[in-house]
């Protein structure tokens, strides 16, 4: 795999997305192009019912893949095959500079611990080695470095200096 991946961990509702969101602008301004991996824990579906899209997939096709002169997205039925791993997902994006992944909080890639104190949940680098900083709005204690939630920009740049990116 060549290339660089970061991923996001947290419990639900402790700001990775909003995060993850104001990071974007960020690598892309520094000319990265980015991608990002959202893994969902339950059923979802980005088709509508009644939609061709739809049907064709409720009538049995393994893939469908709808596209138009402003975007492409390929929807892939597992029909009772098993997950892909996160390399298997990794391996079907285009070439880009940065894959970041909000997720496959199991994954063995360096990972930022989105953390809210005032949530009264404990911290989840204890349990994973691959964290390797706390994005917080509260002082919590840890061997890690600690950013605050609330500056991107020094949490984009503590990301591409751990990943050695370069701005172009």
């Amino acid at each position: 795999m060549n290339k660089c991946v970061f991923g996001f961990a947290g419990y639900s509702g402790s700001g990775k997305t909003t995060l993850i969101e104001k990071l974007i602008p960020r690598f892309v301004a520094a000319g990265l192009r980015v991608s990002l991996i959202k893994h969902a824990h339950h059923a979802f579906d980005i088709d509508k019912p009644g939609k061709d899209s739809y049907r064709h997939r409720e009538a049995g096709c393994t893939e469908v893949l709808v596209t138009s002169d402003r975007r492409w997205v390929l929807m892939h039925e597992l029909r009772d095959e098993p997950e892909p791993t996160l390399a298997d997902q990794l391996d079907r994006f285009a070439p880009c500079d940065l894959v970041l992944v909000e997720g496959f909080k199991r994954a063995a890639i360096p990972k930022l611990e989105v953390h809210r104190p005032r949530h009264g949940r404990p911290l989840l680098h204890p349990e994973d080695a691959n964290i390797v900083a706390v994005a917080t709005d509260a002082p919590v204690q840890t061997p890690l470095p600690v950013l605050d939630i609330n500056d991107p920009a020094a949490i984009a740049e503590f990301i591409m200096r751990h990943l050695r990116l370069a701005s172009r």
